[in-house]
């Protein structure tokens, strides 16, 4: 008896499908009773679709059909039915001069009104027209804008994306007032097409760039997009690597920056975060604060970032492999210290590592997930007192708790949450390397990493670009960040059409 209800259930979907489609092929008919039919069946089983009739002051019939939740009602009964019960219609005046709902389009195709309901719009039939109108009433809910919380600024503005791509282009375009700001837009997804908006600078970007771009989105099928790091997913040169080829950021100054330099910038709608490429490995260790600082405080801070990411990436191999193989390395006093430290602990170096790393990936993942406050108490508590056990029970030693919090430490200076998130990947086949062969497979690690960072392409650019292929005047902004009146050049690197971006701009007090 199921498996018959089943049955029955499956063929009635299947007949309600193969009836939406004969209507999405067809075109509205001149009858609002028969469009009224048509959007019943369209629509069944969708009880947010609300349908109003109207009876206007000529006599005829209107329809008016939108999606709760998708719309403004003020909009909706403030400009489209006020207008519509108040005013006389003219017969020489157009139906679309009465509404006063943004933009208005006449339709005539089913598959133009569904998708224009489904996407917050709103759809007028009138008894004896032909055509329908579309009207712009979108106003489903949104947050307010606010500061992103991974990309914290200390002397910048304190603004962020949101989920609506228009709301994200008028944020970008307060900082780049410019006509020549251009947006291309493409509809992705075959369920639930999303809008994809590509932003350039048509004087500056590299015109291949753009048409790399326009090719790797038309060649996307898929249902939808949900967000940003999907569509990267699908446009990378080479998904099998732990650095990223494309940066993902909420922050509209940061956006703007690497548009100026001559970057290109893919928005999502329905996402916070804005899609910049192509970029190299270095501009991931790079900031907004650090122009707004005085440069050698700047590029102090840099640096730091760069001796993080070798910090993060060999400290716990080179544990592994002095404790293992290359001991005689340690001074005495040192070595007797650690010794001491290990004598109660049963584990060999790998196991010792490996257990504490992973536990304190744990701590992290379970910091992120839970609410700000408890996850805070977890990160610190957890750790403190985990550590603190794991050395009293013999577990692990003194020497590997202080190495797995400097490489915590130095892993989370990455300002880059991707980057950081590849740098901590790494650190484990750096330490079986160093089980194996001891310094040998370190730096046998160390060469595959750069061999395959040198090889690698971001949009068809160069990822190892300023270093390789080597660009003197990049290496004014890369590991130390020279005073902004120097840097008159964009990044050789991104193949800009226009180079130079700032005159000849001198130190206040030099002489003309």
């Amino acid at each position: 008896m199921g498996t018959f209800r089943k049955w029955i259930r499956g063929r009635q979907a299947f007949r309600t499908q193969a009836q939406a489609n004969q209507i999405l092929n067809d075109t509205i008919s001149a009858s609002v009773s028969v469009n009224a039919q048509q959007i019943s069946r369209l629509f069944s089983e969708i009880p947010q679709l609300i349908t109003r009739t109207l009876v206007l002051k000529t006599g005829q019939k209107a329809l008016l059909v939108y999606m709760e939740g998708l719309v403004d009602k003020t909009v909706i009964h403030r400009d489209i039915i006020r207008p519509l019960l108040e005013q006389t219609h003219n017969p020489e005046e157009a139906w679309e001069d009465i509404v006063s709902a943004g933009q208005v389009k006449k339709v005539q195709q089913w598959k133009e009104i569904e998708q224009a309901l489904l996407t917050g719009k709103s759809i007028l039939f009138i008894d004896r027209e032909r055509s329908a109108l579309e009207l712009e009433t979108q106003g489903w809910p949104q947050r307010a804008i606010q500061e992103p919380q991974a990309e914290t600024s200390l002397k910048n503005a304190h603004l962020g994306f949101i989920e609506s791509a228009s709301q994200n282009i008028a944020l970008i375009r307060r900082y780049i007032p410019s006509r020549e700001l251009k947006i291309k837009q493409f509809t992705i997804g075959e369920r639930g097409g999303v809008t994809i908006s590509l932003l350039y600078l048509a004087d500056v970007v590299n015109p291949q760039l753009i048409q790399e771009l326009e090719n790797r989105i038309q060649l996307i099928d898929v249902d939808t997009i949900i967000s940003t790091g999907e569509l990267e997913g699908f446009i990378e040169d080479n998904p099998y690597t732990p650095f990223p080829q494309f940066l993902v950021t909420e922050r509209p100054d940061t956006t703007a920056s690497h548009l100026l330099q001559g970057r290109a910038v893919l928005i999502v709608d329905r996402s916070p975060g804005a899609l910049v490429g192509p970029m190299n490995f270095v501009s991931f260790f790079q900031t907004v604060d650090d122009y707004s600082v005085r440069w050698l405080v700047g590029s102090f801070v840099r640096l730091l970032r760069f001796a993080g990411f070798f910090i993060a990436v060999f400290t716990p191999s080179l544990y592994i492999a002095m404790i293992s193989f290359h001991y005689e390395v340690i001074p005495l006093q040192l070595l007797l210290s650690v010794g001491e430290s290990r004598e109660r602990v049963p584990f060999p170096p790998i196991i010792e590592a490996f257990v504490m790393e992973l536990v304190l990936e744990m701590l992290r993942e379970a910091g992120v997930r839970l609410p700000a406050p408890i996850g805070q108490t977890i990160g610190i508590v957890g750790g403190i007192v985990i550590g603190q056990a794991a050395v009293q029970a013999g577990i692990v030693s003194n020497i590997m708790v202080i190495v797995v919090a400097v490489t915590a430490i130095s892993s989370f200076i990455i300002p880059n949450i991707e980057m950081s998130a590849g740098v901590r990947l790494l650190r484990f086949p750096m330490m079986l390397m160093a089980f194996a062969f001891g310094m040998v497979g370190i730096i046998i690690g160390m060469i595959v990493i750069i061999i395959h960072l040198l090889t690698l392409e971001s949009l068809g650019n160069p990822y190892g670009s300023p270093i390789s292929p080597l660009r003197i005047s990049d290496m004014k902004d890369t590991f130390i960040r020279l005073p902004v009146w120097l840097m008159k050049k964009r990044p050789i690197s991104v193949g800009p059409r226009q180079l130079r971006r700032q005159g000849s701009a001198k130190k206040r007090g030099d002489d003309e």
